[in-house]
């Protein structure tokens, strides 16, 4: 009976829209949590180049003083490298640049070991050696053809070309994978396309053969389902709270809307 097979075709279709979503949403979910564990890491970093900033403005203070081996490198310097690597320790959680991501957070750890040691033994060397501290935290970049090359700076610049290589790898990831709107977009949209499909032949049939029109659950059917396979083609997925009851209710207006014809092919009116 062609109007059982119309129907399971369009059930169907709400079923699989459902089966996506779940798989498409579980992949979206794990990807966003990765996101945010790099925003937390961005944050790191640059709390980290802030306390550089600070260890740099300590160095500068006992440079004036003139008198570094007898006052040393001051707490404030201390506490402010102290911190900078607590952060940088903290952003090496959320890295989403991968192995060369890991490489440049610990070629920055080696920075500051670099400009804590010189800094140090400044305490000895006097001005020579706080200058070498000093250039080990604020160096400016090399540059080739006029655009600075990363971590090829101070400390400060590397934390700075460090915060950039993670907020890129963070946008990539947000838009590869399970939020590609070029994978989304053939794995939500054919369904919605065989399910219109499938209506549109349903109404024809019921308007030609039964002289009746078509029951609007049949075209709610296909408007509730595109709600939720549309929005999954963008940015913005619908909520798992929302999706699943939206998708049921297009799968009972999808049987609802065939149930008056089926029962006039099993008793037909006299």
């Amino acid at each position: 009976m062609l109007l059982r097979w119309l129907r399971a075709g369009v059930l169907t279709m709400v079923a699989v829209t459902a089966l996506l979503y779940l798989v498409v949403a579980n992949g979206a979910e794990e990807q966003i949590a990765a996101a945010d564990r790099t925003t937390s890491a961005i944050r790191h970093i640059g709390a980290a180049y802030e306390q550089a900033a600070a260890a740099d403005t300590a160095l500068k203070a006992v440079s004036r003083t003139g008198a570094i081996d007898l006052i040393g490198t001051s707490g404030d310097f201390a506490n402010a490298t102290a911190r900078v690597s607590s952060h940088l320790t903290s952003a090496t959680e959320g890295n989403a640049a991968g192995e060369q991501g890991l490489s440049h957070i610990q070629f920055v750890q080696g920075q500051l070991t670099t400009c804590v040691q010189s800094a140090n033994a400044a305490v000895l060397d006097g001005g020579p050696g706080l200058d070498r501290a000093r250039d080990a935290l604020d160096d400016e970049p090399e540059y080739d053809g006029g655009r600075p090359v990363p971590f090829t700076g101070g400390l400060k610049q590397s934390l700075m070309d460090l915060k950039a290589l993670e907020a890129d790898a963070r946008d990539h990831r947000r838009h590869s994978g399970w939020r590609d709107p070029a994978l989304l977009r053939p794995l939500f949209l054919a369904p919605l396309a065989v399910m219109l499909l499938l209506t549109g032949v349903t109404g024809r049939l019921v308007v030609h053969r039964f002289r009746r029109w078509p029951s609007p659950a049949l075209v709610l059917a296909p408007l509730a389902t595109a709600s939720i396979g549309v929005p999954m083609c963008t940015i913005n997925p619908p909520d798992v709270a929302i999706a699943l009851p939206v998708l049921a209710a297009a799968g009972a207006l999808a049987y609802l809307a065939y149930r008056p014809r089926l029962a006039e092919y099993r008793f037909p009116r006299p």
